[in-house]
């Protein structure tokens, strides 16, 4: 009986443990950032399961889905829709049934003998057709050239040689006037009803014919390119050929116009395809009353290539198959769930609160980081840093390490110097907050950024940039610095003090010897044709000082339209510095005329 009694009161005492363990809080692990975890996320995101994930497929989709698991496993909160936050954007742009070409009696097939340019407008025009060499009008201090001289195009098809006469000439000073889509905003300037380009023999000895495949929004006019057969076709009436042309304009230097007295009955048909990706959010709130309402952001892009091609973005354009993205971007992705599951283990430590995101479309022109500045899931002021990781998964012999935007804060070199000491890395510091991934979007909205990456390689956006070629223990080492970054931040009583560090907007390419900028921050992504909004204007610059604010849309410069970031560009163009111009914006539901001077 005493032992039988004993027996009870022993397990009677183990079971009343048992019972107060399971109503204590739980014992939380601390999971540690590990290559066997890195190998885990990676060799998934950069699979041909995902073909690339390019924005809007299945890949996309899947690649999403895997990370917002991934984070709420490890303890986050999924923000916004069940962690994803949804926009649209274009992803491609194909050919239509109603494409048409007929020519004395003629009828050309599409795809083979013409094809409308990827920024033709969709129109059907019945008209004669003028050659107008290259389509040039030039009037500046060390060229003159008008093809339009001396003919009438107005309400006419134009005729234009594509590219210049020294193709072979990289450095010509018809380089900068030989761009397609500006030729065909001449064109349209000078009443054209349509225009028709052509390949010579020194511009592209296989004639081939433009991939229909990116969009580049549109021009007012519909643009075709015809192969040299048929344009020869058009202008037999004239006994004249499109290799003799090329080479009498290539001689003479001078233009050669003149009316084919051929008609010529085209249609252009181009569809815009939109799809649908998303931002992959998920948060951690911290303890601190005071500052658990302060947010620091990780942030990587998830999206890439898909399966290449033409426009694509891919180094190798005529390889169609699967880019897997290892190191740009499932390495930084796959770093940026590691911190988040080791900080999660420290939540009960962490002051501040984090928001963890996976951007969608960084190739497409950090349309993921651009939409959730615009559509922010906490109020942006809050944010005291952004930490972005992109391609950090290469480490180099040298231990080469890359960390921009360390001069956007006051505090940002000396809080990296004070963590660089407890590492081997060869820390290689920019100060620069402007730079070609995510960390851009919100360096341009006055917060602070470090930007972390080895540097681009051979296999860069091309199909050999696969998981066996990352280096793992190195991605370890740089997700374990950029965790203490993050807790270093987390530590610190005041917040950061943002200062410009570099421009904020990116320089706009030259035409001609001029080189005129407004000073904003324009939105690369617009081909919507209703204008060019401003997503940033830099004090002191010329937009500034006119009197142009943020989320302002140009609609015309000097009463020629402004569509989109293209036409933005031709416009700009056209000026010189020192000439004042007047800027047409909509701001909310007003027109506004702003005069700048350049």
């Amino acid at each position: 009986m005493i032992n039988i009694y004993k027996s009870a009161q022993y397990i009677a005492i183990q079971f009343s443990l048992i019972i107060l363990w399971c109503c204590s809080d739980p014992v939380v692990t601390i999971p540690e950032i590990t290559t066997d975890e890195l190998i885990q996320h990676i060799e998934y995101l950069a699979s041909d399961t995902l073909q690339g994930r390019y924005p809007g497929t299945a890949g996309d989709k899947l690649a999403a889905s895997y990370i917002r698991d991934q984070l709420t496993q490890s303890g986050l909160t999924a923000e916004a829709e069940n962690g994803f936050q949804y926009f649209s954007l274009v992803t491609g742009i194909s050919a239509g049934e109603n494409n048409h070409f007929s020519v004395n009696g003629y009828v050309a097939e599409s795809g083979r003998d013409f094809t409308p340019l990827p920024f033709s407008e969709n129109a059907e025009i019945t008209a004669n057709v003028v050659f107008c060499g290259y389509g040039f009008s030039i009037d500046a201090e060390d060229l003159q050239w008008d093809d339009y001289s001396g003919v009438d195009v107005s309400g006419k098809w134009v005729m234009v040689l594509r590219g210049d006469p020294e193709p072979e000439d990289a450095n010509s000073i018809f380089a900068t006037y030989s761009n397609d889509r500006w030729k065909a905003y001449r064109a349209a300037e000078k009443g054209a009803a349509g225009m028709i380009m052509v390949s010579g023999e020194r511009f592209d000895k296989d004639d081939e014919l433009v991939e229909i495949r990116t969009h580049q929004g549109k021009v007012t006019i519909p643009v075709i390119q015809v192969t040299r057969h048929l344009a020869n076709f058009i202008l037999s009436n004239k006994g004249r050929a499109i290799e003799a042309l090329e080479e009498i304009l290539a001689v003479n230097m001078q233009p050669e116009s003149f009316n084919t007295n051929t008609s010529v009955m085209a249609s252009t048909d181009l569809i815009v395809n939109e799809s649908t990706t998303m931002n992959v959010i998920a948060s951690l709130t911290g303890n601190d009353q005071l500052l658990k309402d302060q947010y620091i952001i990780i942030g990587a892009h998830y999206d890439h290539l898909g399966t290449g091609g033409a426009g694509s973005g891919s180094r190798r354009p005529d390889i169609r198959e699967s880019h897997p993205g290892a190191d740009d971007n499932a390495s930084g992705v796959a770093a940026m769930i590691e911190i988040a599951e080791k900080l999660s283990g420290k939540r009960y430590k962490l002051r501040r609160s984090y928001l963890f995101m996976a951007f969608g479309a960084e190739e497409k022109g950090l349309l993921g980081s651009r939409y959730f500045t615009e559509n922010p899931v906490v109020d942006l002021g809050s944010v005291k840093a952004m930490i972005n990781l992109d391609m950090v998964g290469r480490m180099n012999e040298s231990q080469t390490l890359q960390i921009g935007g360390v001069g956007t804060s006051v505090e940002g070199e000396s809080v990296i110097n004070n963590l660089a000491g407890r590492y081997d890395f060869n820390i290689v510091p920019f100060r620069e907050g402007f730079g070609p991934s995510d960390h851009a979007s919100f360096y341009a909205r006055d917060i602070p950024v470090f930007f972390f990456t080895t540097g681009p390689h051979p296999d860069y956006h091309t199909p050999d940039d696969r998981a066996d070629r990352i280096n793992y223990e190195g991605l370890q080492r740089i997700s374990s610095f950029v965790c203490d970054l993050a807790m270093e931040l987390d530590r610190m009583d005041d917040r950061l003090s943002f200062q410009e560090a570099g421009p904020r907007v990116p320089s706009v390419p030259r035409h001609g010897n001029r080189r005129v900028t407004l000073g904003i921050m324009p939105d690369f992504a617009s081909a919507g044709g209703e204008g060019l909004r401003a997503d940033f204007v830099t004090p002191g610059r010329p937009a500034d000082q006119g009197g142009m604010k943020q989320g302002d849309v140009i609609i015309a410069i000097n009463g020629n339209p402004v569509k989109d970031i293209h036409e933005y560009m031709y416009r700009l163009g056209q000026l010189s510095r020192g000439e004042t111009i007047n800027v047409e914006v909509v701001r909310g539901e007003k027109t506004e005329i702003l005069l700048i001077q350049l």
